[in-house]
């Protein structure tokens, strides 16, 4: 994987207990993340005593690398919000340049914390469809706008074989959101729920209370039992 071919954009941990309808009971499990990108996630679950570990290919570059590539992309990202200003729900942000200059912040906490992230190994360097990781390693794997947002890129089989492993090294996995970069939902949740409930996994799609894009306030949740 290379930096120029990633538009990385981290969220709080308030964010992530919207998404995927945290309860304090949640925090207090072995998580994993994956795909947290340059998100504060890590760094305030860490502050407050909690155990998680993050994964995501950027956590192979360099702090410098990782910002840079934000900078860059910054104005790339603001203007394809502003130009589809209708696709979002402007409940938490009022408008694209507050939107964006939140995830500046978010990114600027995780930034502080990566370092010593890294070394204390919170912050992994690791891609799905396989992991280092040994089998229900983690009580909870939470998986954001990785899995069904990018289905024009990503296939069918990509998402099956990478649920699986995350179903492998975790009890439950928790995917947001359910609908692709144009707002659509992906063809790939019925597919998905078909083949883990064909193989005994308990699948849920469920409310959330957190909705940025129209109609994105779902989670798919999928237990062992």
């Amino acid at each position: 994987m290379k930096l120029n071919e990633v538009v990385p954009w981290g969220r709080t941990l308030e964010e992530y207990k919207l998404m995927f309808n945290l309860s304090e009971a949640d925090l207090k499990t072995q998580i994993l993340g994956c795909g947290d990108g340059p998100a504060s996630f890590n760094a305030e679950m860490t502050e407050l005593g909690y155990s998680v570990k993050s994964i995501d290919p950027i956590y192979q570059f360099l702090a410098e690398q990782i910002k840079q590539r934000v900078q860059e992309t910054y104005e790339q990202v603001i203007s394809q919000l502003k130009q589809n200003p209708n696709r979002y729900v402007w409940k938490y942000f009022h408008g694209a340049e507050e939107l964006g200059q939140a995830r500046l912040a978010t990114m600027e906490k995780f930034l502080l914390d990566y370092e010593a992230g890294t070394i204390a190994g919170r912050y992994l360097p690791q891609s799905l469809p396989n992991l280092e990781f040994a089998d229900n390693q983690f009580e909870l794997c939470l998986c954001s706008h990785l899995l069904f947002l990018y289905s024009d890129k990503l296939s069918l089989d990509f998402h099956i074989a990478s649920i699986n492993e995350l179903l492998r090294i975790s009890q439950e996995v928790r995917i947001f959101p359910l609908l692709k970069l144009d707002s659509e939902l992906s063809p790939y949740l019925e597919p998905v729920i078909q083949d883990l409930s064909s193989k005994g996994f308990n699948v849920q799609v469920q409310p959330v209370a957190y909705e940025f894009q129209k109609g994105g306030n779902q989670m798919l949740k999928i237990s062992q039992y």
